[in-house]
């Protein structure tokens, strides 16, 4: 009995003593400073011409870890998702005729640029701040403003 309680003491002592604490740092994407779920509005000359009022928005790294950044609208605004060029150091991105993955259009942004802690969320939280100039070929030569704030993910910020 004495042997089996001793060999069973030595063996947790054993698998306890084993446990590192120490994780290695994963790290981060490039894109770290730019990705980001965002509250932003679609308007034209300053007007809400489709009464969407905000909608949520994604911008995030691409899979290459490169120099590209993803835009998603998530299907709310015009149905886009297409990859842009981004500066990281700069925090702006652009493109010129990338495919939109939702549907067969070309998509180009301008002036796309993200702001840290330039934004108001609903609630009056500082937080960063996005915008972009948008043309989709489904609809030449109006220029789309799409601005607004990063979500915070606080219930009573969401719209």
């Amino acid at each position: 009995m004495y042997n089996k309680l001793l060999f069973f003491s030595l063996l947790a002592i054993l698998a306890l003593s084993s446990c590192s604490k120490d994780l290695p740092d994963p790290g981060a994407t490039k894109a770290v400073k730019m990705a980001n779920e965002w509250w932003v509005t679609l308007t034209v000359n300053g007007e809400d011409l489709y009464g969407l009022g905000h909608q949520k928005i994604a911008t995030y790294n691409s899979s290459e870890n490169s120099d590209s950044l993803w835009v998603d609208d998530y299907k709310n605004l015009w149905q886009f998702k297409c990859k842009a060029l981004a500066n990281f150091n700069d925090l702006t991105f652009a493109t010129t005729n990338a495919q939109n993955e939702y549907y067969d259009i070309t998509v180009n942004l301008a002036n796309g640029k993200i702001f840290p802690g330039m934004g108001v969320s609903k609630t009056g939280n500082v937080t960063d701040s996005i915008y972009m100039e948008a043309e989709f070929s489904d609809d030449p030569g109006t220029k789309y403003v799409i601005s607004g704030h990063a979500r915070t993910k606080w219930r009573d910020d969401d719209y």
